[in-house]
């Protein structure tokens, strides 16, 4: 129950925010590593069993994990609970952020674009929020956090819906071409509006938006060729990858 065994995990199963969390500061890390590994697990839970009553079993048990007043023996309850309570984390985030996985168990598409806002909101955004508090965000930071952790979820599922729709899932609302632009426009949006309130977010906090280095070359490529979403052609070359990541980290501008 360590924090490398987290990174581990992080490492197998989400390497591009293992990468973004190595280029974290080192003190940063220990913070990072348990959230983002408890994110890969619930993320995980709908998938692993074709059986939704085990999967909502599965989600159930990490909702008692973080409400337990003790810590589980497992490699990353433990060092998830020594987080909460180190950094009195709000249990409300993470359950609200377990409770939005619930969808990904069944087949039903999103009802409207509000109910995709928020299942994005609840997940990517409960989980950058929940890395910013780790990080000793203020709260006057929220507004800023989630309006770039929108981008940073919105960028992702886009890049997901070609595995999602094999998965026999329907993950958007409406997938025609028009459509799939306006809502990565919506991202982008979204993004200037956290850039213009990054002052709120202290150049300490801005660890916790490294995964979303990402996010904006991926949003202008599907607003330009939304065509890219459906056929699996959401990508950033290594070069720009690495020179963003290093750009955003050096600097701590998003």
């Amino acid at each position: 129950m360590t924090v490398a065994a987290c990174a581990a995990l992080v490492e197998r199963g989400d390497p591009d925010r293992f990468i973004a969390t190595l280029a974290a500061p080192v003190q940063s890390r220990a913070h990072l590593f348990p959230l983002y590994a408890f994110n890969l697990e619930v993320a995980r839970a709908p998938w692993v069993t074709a059986e939704p009553m085990i999967a909502e079993m599965r989600l159930q048990w990490w909702r008692d994990v973080v409400a337990a007043p003790a810590a589980r023996a497992h490699e990353v309850a433990g060092p998830l609970h020594a987080l909460i309570e180190t950094a009195a984390l709000p249990v409300q985030v993470f359950d609200r952020l377990i409770e939005a996985r619930r969808w990904d168990i069944y087949r039903d598409p999103p009802a409207d674009d509000r109910a995709l806002d928020g299942y994005i909101d609840d997940t990517a955004g409960g989980l950058m929020w929940l890395a910013a508090l780790a990080l000793r965000a203020p709260p006057e930071a929220e507004p800023a956090v989630r309006a770039y952790s929108f981008a940073t979820g919105l960028a992702a599922y886009l890049r997901a819906v070609p595995e999602l729709e094999a998965r026999g899932r329907t993950p958007l609302c409406d997938g025609r071409p028009e459509a799939v632009s306006q809502l990565a426009l919506r991202g982008l949006i979204r993004l200037t509006a956290a850039r213009r309130a990054g002052s709120t977010i202290p150049r300490a906090v801005r660890a916790a938006l490294l995964p979303g280095w990402q996010a904006e070359a991926l949003l202008k490529q599907a607003a330009r060729d939304p065509a890219a979403v459906a056929e699996g052609r959401l990508y950033v070359s290594e070069f720009a990858k690495r020179g963003k990541l290093l750009w955003q980290a050096s600097t701590g501008l998003f």
